[in-house]
């Protein structure tokens, strides 16, 4: 009680502060009056009583803060008044307090943008039930590393493996959803029965999908989205048990996901159903187009889990020589597959927000230091007047303290500003591959990354003075004021924060130049075909209606023409799938004449019209092109591209030569009429792959692409364009409009180089100011320091353009060892990030000589000020001064 009592009291001190000092104030000058008062009738005079009075009591000052400790708490007291006295500090220094604050908030805020994103992607659990059980089940191939599951293959892996508790395939598929105002193309998806329990997902509405509704003998149902539900069908709780048409069938709608559900694959997929398995091309072994996702049973590893499934797959390879020869089996984390190309950009990009950040803090750094010393002969005399070392201490991590907290505060409002500029960067596509990225903000990973960013800050800005300041003589500190040694100090130390400057400064730079080359080099990769001029937009029709024979030929021959007579078109395609988006589709061929061993020869297979290839401007090297007679009546023709051609047919003519499939069945004999150069159909950064191109009369799809090529600039054609695909046919969707140029520049291998290279480019322009800036005060206050050696040096004959030399020679000096240094940073990082490079080696020279140019220059343009200011002191001035 004794103890409470005594903390209740000391804490009642603290509030009542000015009251108690008077109070204490009082009592001391009553004793001292009594002491006085003794004195007196002792017989001593009233000079002397007092003076013998003050012997007797001690010190009063000191008595008056021994009474203080007694009545409050010291550390809370001392450390109210080290806040006050650093906000006093920084008040007197407003355009310091304001560019170190400024300097913390940027770097921090930066760091902390980017680490909000990677947090979102790479570090937050997938909002899934046991989310580490949860991997990615795939087949892999020479060709494919992860390929696509067969469903017949799927079922066997299902019956045979015992590593999962659950296995499961899912696949995309859009819907021609009929509304009202007519068709629309909606994102969907197919998932066999047990996909939704297997992430462990109930619906927020009705139920999941039941045994038997993956069947055609089955009812038709769906399960829409919780984004679906609100904005096509009003939020009705009474959705479940409606109807809606989608390509052209009833569905019956079964259940509503919930408003939290994500799986980044589906890209955004409204309409959920049931796989059909029973016809079509899920029907044969050899069709590959599903992905797999398993629940790991408790205690099987990833590792574990990949062995036993190679296992199965080489059963079936033996079982099934022909169509699983080469299928192997791959497992990993269900991560991976929902982060995608994504995760090492944002690693690339959180290292370069780190390096700003410790250019930031450096230079904050330098700012105390160089106040600090500014500061030796205040510190002396505070010393002096019996300043312990530990209050200095406590007063030095305070005034940081306080720099750090309204810079942490700042820092937050940048990051949550910049992960909101960051993501509206991001075009609307590639959004639906990213949902993890949906409330990207502020939260509380990012407010816990700010505390420890702000401890690291605290320590460093706390412990540079601090060093300086450890061994600090009293009396020379107190007769050398703010020069002389001090300023050599801060020379070694400041020189030494500049080269880390300059080095990190360089490491950016040069990876912001190895990007901008790559990105350079992937918008001129060679494309094979000329994107100038294109329009394009995507056609699909209801399977239902448009599967009656002849009915697909009559579809795309009635699009073509209605193409044609838009105003401004000079040239008309059809292809199934767009160049410059993806290496697949493929088909495998078998070679008539030729020994045949049961290999997979693969290639791209895109069904086009007979203009299509002229149309993109496709060079034909030999034959010919298709001709509108080529149809299903006639005997079937392909063109191949040159890399087929080189591989298959290397010295040799491969116009006459024939083709089908790994059977050679009469139906698929192919004869070869052309030969095209390599149109580039794969992503700008994949290679060029061996590709057949065949008639789409003779294979017709009721889902292709239109491309015309158009005489004017084709943006003003693009609506035109979709607008007449419209009226072709009332139930056609008509969606994906772009102009070719604009879709190859906003491609995803694109936006990740340009993102990065611009995001690295900004960081790195941000360093060179800060760097150049730090170089600059350096060099400036070394000047100012030897005001006097410049004197004395002109005074005594020197030339001022020999004064010049020395202070460049000195700014040159640190730059040259900070890009040296930075230059072996550079290379080693360029390394890491290598994946990154899209035919650019890390240590490309030009692109590194380029960037140490520029650093070196700017070094050298900001250390001629105070050069040009110290060739001209006037020696009597300088020496008059001193």
């Amino acid at each position: 009680m004794r103890g409470l009592r005594r903390a209740v009291i000391r804490l009642v001190g603290l509030v009542r502060r000015r009251a108690r000092e008077r109070e204490l104030t009082d009592e001391i000058t009553s004793h001292l009056a009594m002491h006085v008062d003794d004195n007196i009738r002792r017989g001593l005079s009233p000079d002397e009583a007092r003076r013998q009075a003050r012997l007797t009591l001690g010190g009063l000052e000191a008595m008056k803060e021994a009474y203080r400790d007694q009545g409050t708490v010291p550390v809370v007291e001392h450390t109210v008044q080290d806040i006050r006295l650093a906000l006093r500090q920084l008040i007197k220094s407003p355009g310091l307090a304001a560019t170190a604050i400024l300097v913390l908030a940027l770097g921090m805020g930066g760091c902390l943008a980017v680490f909000g994103f990677v947090e979102a992607a790479l570090l937050r659990p997938l909002p899934y039930a046991e989310p580490e059980r949860l991997v990615d089940v795939m087949e892999t191939n020479p060709q494919f590393p992860r390929s696509n599951l067969s469903y017949q293959d799927f079922r066997d892996w299902q019956s045979m493996n015992t590593v999962f508790s659950s296995l499961e395939v899912y696949r995309q598929r859009g819907h021609m959803l009929t509304t009202p105002g007519g068709s629309a193309m909606v994102p969907g998806m197919q998932v066999s029965g047990g996909f939704f329990r297997t992430l462990g997902i109930r619906p927020s509405l009705g139920r999941d999908f039941a045994a038997g509704e993956s069947s055609v003998a089955g009812a038709r149902v769906a399960i829409i989205t919780h984004r679906t539900w609100r904005e096509r069908f009003g939020s009705d709780p009474g959705v479940v048990g409606r109807s809606v048409t989608l390509s052209g069938e009833s569905h019956t709608v079964v259940g509503v996901l919930p408003a939290t559900f994500q799986f980044a694959p589906s890209e955004g997929g409204e309409f959920w159903t049931p796989i059909d398995a029973t016809g079509g091309c899920l029907a044969r072994r050899s069709c590959h187009s599903l992905d797999g996702i398993g629940r790991l049973k408790p205690g099987v590893t990833i590792a574990e889990a990949n062995a036993a499934m190679v296992v199965i797959a080489r059963q079936l390879e033996r079982q099934y020589p022909d169509s699983n020869r080469g299928q192997g089996a791959v497992v990993g984390p269900l991560a991976d597959v929902i982060v995608g190309d994504i995760r090492p950009t944002l690693w690339l990009l959180l290292g370069g927000a780190a390096l700003l950040l410790g250019i930031a803090c450096t230079n904050v750094v330098s700012l105390l230091l160089l106040r600090t010393e500014s500061r030796r002969r205040e510190l002396s005399v505070r010393l002096a007047l019996g300043a312990s070392r530990a209050r200095i201490v406590r007063h030095f991590v305070t005034e940081a303290g306080v720099l750090v907290a309204i810079g942490a505060v700042l820092a937050l409002l940048v990051a949550d500003a910049g992960m909101r500029l960051m993501a509206g960067l991001i075009p609307t596509d590639m959004r639906a591959t990213l949902p993890f990225l949906d409330g990207l903000g502020v939260n509380g990973a990012v407010v816990a990354g700010a505390f420890a960013v702000a401890l690291v800050a605290l320590g460093l800005f706390s412990l540079g003075p601090l060093l300086v300041h450890a061994g600090t003589d009293v009396r020379a500190g107190m007769a050398e004021g703010a020069r002389g040694s001090s300023g050599q100090a801060w020379r070694r130390i400041g020189s030494k924060l500049v080269v880390v400057e300059l080095a990190t400064a360089m490491v950016l730079l040069a990876g912001a130049g190895l990007l901008g080359r790559s990105l350079y080099r992937l918008l001129n990769v060679e494309l094979g075909f000329r994107p100038d001029h294109l329009a394009v937009v995507r056609v699909a029709a209801p399977g239902v209606r448009f599967n009656q024979p002849g009915a697909a030929e009559r579809l795309a021959l009635d699009v073509e023409r209605k193409a044609a007579s838009v105003p401004g078109v000079t040239a008309v395609g059809l292809t199934s799938v767009l160049p410059v988006s993806f290496n697949g589709n493929t088909t495998w061929l078998r070679f008539v004449g030729r020994a045949y061993n049961g290999e997979h020869n693969e290639a791209n297979q895109r069904d086009v019209s007979p203009g299509y290839l002229s149309a993109i401007g496709a060079r034909l090297i030999r034959g010919r092109y298709f001709t509108p007679a080529e149809d299903a009546t006639k005997p079937k023709v392909a063109v191949i591209n040159k890399a087929l051609a080189d591989l298959y047919y290397p010295n040799q003519d491969p116009v006459g030569q024939r083709v089908g499939d790994t059977s050679l069945t009469p139906a698929s004999l192919t004869e070869i009429v052309g030969v095209v150069d390599n149109v580039r159909e794969g992503a700008l950064n994949d290679t060029v792959w061996p590709a057949i191109y065949l008639p789409i009369a003779q294979s017709p799809d009721t889902d292709f692409s239109v491309l015309v090529r158009t005489a004017q600039d084709p943006g003003p054609v693009v609506p035109a364009l979709a607008a007449a695909m419209r009226e072709v046919d009332a139930d056609l969707g008509v969606f994906g409009e772009a102009v070719m140029e604009t879709r190859i520049g906003s491609s995803p291998a694109a936006y990740l180089q340009r993102s990065s290279a611009w995001l690295v480019g900004a960081f790195a322009a941000v360093a060179l100011i800060l760097g150049v800036v730090g170089l600059y005060g350096v060099i400036a206050y070394s000047a100012s320091q030897r005001t006097r050696e410049m004197g004395v040096r002109i005074a005594l004959g020197a030339g001022r353009a020999t004064v010049y030399r020395l202070i460049l020679r000195e700014a040159g000096g640190l730059a040259l060892v900070g890009i040296a240094v930075g230059l072996t940073g550079a290379v080693a990082t360029a390394t890491f990030m290598r994946k990154l490079l899209f035919d650019t080696p890390p240590w490309d020279v030009a692109t590194l000589v380029t960037v140490a140019a520029l650093l070196g220059s700017a070094a050298l343009v900001a250390s001629a000020i105070p050069a040009r200011r110290a060739a001209s002191v006037d020696p009597i001035d300088a020496l008059r001064a001193e």
